[in-house]
């Protein structure tokens, strides 16, 4: 008989949880990392290009800035759930991306204000009880020295809990960025995701473990 909290029960009770949650195989504990259960979604830099003020419009639809509409892009629904080491929904974190638009241009002043005026290029959405978010904004694109990626950030009161990128499977910019290139296997599996066709524009679904 194994003690209550062995490694051996702390891996079975996190294979249950990871079974419940639907999480992909990339979250599977290791034997070092049991008492977690989840693996915590790889950390990357914020970049030079957050909003120095956030824009008047900041809802999940990037594809709208007030009454405009963005249309050069291809659409991608970005969703997923926000989840703590056990699995459990982090209800009332926050949830912020922001991107450049079609031409490599962000909405920043050391940007040049090149970026177009129709995309929102900032999101934010507060997730509910059961953990979840979803952006409607554009299939990332590349700019110099960068492949096409989405920044990420999850909050929870005042605390700033995440900060990451998300990355296009199979881009062929990936290799050539220094930092996917930097990434182990695992946290490659992370934070490189499929963006899949649906019916109104590509999806990805990006889980998303932070420690609270």
């Amino acid at each position: 008989m194994h003690p209550p909290h062995s490694r051996r029960s702390l891996l079975v009770r996190g294979a249950g949880m990871l079974a419940a949650t639907g999480a992909p195989a990339w979250l599977a504990p290791t034997v070092a990392q049991a008492q977690s259960v989840l693996r915590p979604t790889p950390r990357q830099t914020e970049g030079p290009f957050y909003p120095v003020a956030l824009p008047g419009d900041q809802d999940f639809d990037l594809l709208r800035n007030g009454g405009a509409v963005y249309s050069k892009a291809q659409p991608v629904w970005v969703e997923g759930l926000v989840m703590d080491t056990r699995g459990m929904p982090v209800a009332g974190a926050v949830v912020e991306i922001w991107q450049c638009d079609h031409e490599g241009h962000y909405h920043h002043p050391q940007d040049g204000g090149k970026a177009d005026p129709k995309f929102q290029g900032f999101g934010r959405v507060a997730v509910g009880k059961d953990g979840r978010y979803r952006f409607r904004t554009m299939r990332p694109a590349p700019y110099s020295g960068r492949t096409p990626h989405i920044h990420v950030k999850v909050k929870l009161d005042r605390k700033e809990l995440l900060t990451t990128q998300l990355y296009v499977a199979g881009d062929p910019g990936n290799p050539r960025d220094g930092l996917w290139q930097r990434l182990d296997l695992q946290d490659r599996a992370a934070l490189t995701r499929e963006f899949s066709a649906s019916t109104d524009g590509l999806r990805v679904d990006f889980p998303i473990v932070v420690q609270v």
